[in-house]
């Protein structure tokens, strides 16, 4: 009996390699593990934000940052397996990842440098401490909404910021959704790496969006989480032609290693 509930905690694949939904069983233990890891989670994650933001120096709030995003996966009981990061280049870099769940975000804290800001959507901004943090930490905010004047401006500042160096961060789907498969990318990411001549690094995120599933607040522990870090693509041209190679090749290189369909 408890080979079995080992077996049905730590498995996140069908035979074929697709995400198999929750069995009831799944969903029973992942509510009775977040009575428990839940709390834990929250003072967790409220002491080390109300810690970092006191803390002076953006590149040492930063590392604060990554060291409390690591020790928050380890307390939800997430296993963590990360291949290619070698690969990522020391300068300045744009990494495209899939989206899948809230999780992503922490994910990518724990597993990039602490060089790597993040594009995030304005509205996190609003949000009491989340909001503070966010900004202590250098993150850039963009408009995901109607309003075209900031929207143009939140471009420009991220423009701006790949022009000055900056490691970045983004989601190109610029959402997530309960049902699995990659949606659409936005070109924001691929014009400003053509731009600036910046190389775009993709990743594939796999096991996120069965370990917190949108709509949900009731994490998987036993979960395994495997990313994987593709080879840099770099620009070579100055073109909307190659804004569209970029863009088509970072998606099948993220397709490539992801147990999901294309949902473009």
């Amino acid at each position: 009996m408890v080979n079995k509930l080992s077996q049905i905690i730590m498995s996140n694949f069908g035979p074929h390699g697709e995400i198999e939904p929750r069995k009831p069983l799944e969903n029973w233990l992942s509510r009775l593990g977040s009575v428990v890891s839940l709390p834990l989670a929250s003072l967790w994650t409220l002491g080390n934000a109300s810690i970092i933001c006191l803390i002076p120096g953006q590149l040492r709030r930063r590392r604060m940052a990554r060291a409390s995003a690591r020790g928050l996966l380890r307390l939800l009981g997430l296993r963590i397996q990360a291949h290619g990061l070698p690969s990522l280049p020391p300068g300045r870099c744009i990494v495209v990842a899939n989206h899948a769940s809230y999780l992503d975000g922490i994910l990518l804290t724990a597993i990039l440098p602490p060089r790597f800001t993040f594009v995030i959507k304005r509205e996190m901004a609003d949000f009491p401490l989340v909001g503070l943090l966010l900004r202590r930490l250098g993150s850039l905010f963009v408009d995901r909404g109607g309003n075209s004047a900031r929207a143009s401006a939140d471009s420009h500042a991220i423009l701006q910021g790949a022009a000055q160096g900056k490691a970045i961060g983004i989601f190109p789907e610029g959402t997530f959704k309960r049902q699995s498969g990659l949606l659409p990318f936005r070109s924001g990411a691929f014009v400003t790496a053509v731009k600036h001549g910046i190389p775009i690094c993709p990743i594939t995120i796999n096991g996120t969006r069965r370990a917190l599933p949108a709509q949900s607040y009731c994490i998987l522990a036993g979960t395994r989480i495997v990313i994987t870090m593709h080879q840099p693509l770099i620009p070579e041209l100055r073109s909307r032609q190659e804004r569209l190679r970029l863009q088509t090749q970072a998606r099948e290189a993220i397709l490539s290693a992801l147990n999901e369909p294309d949902r473009e």
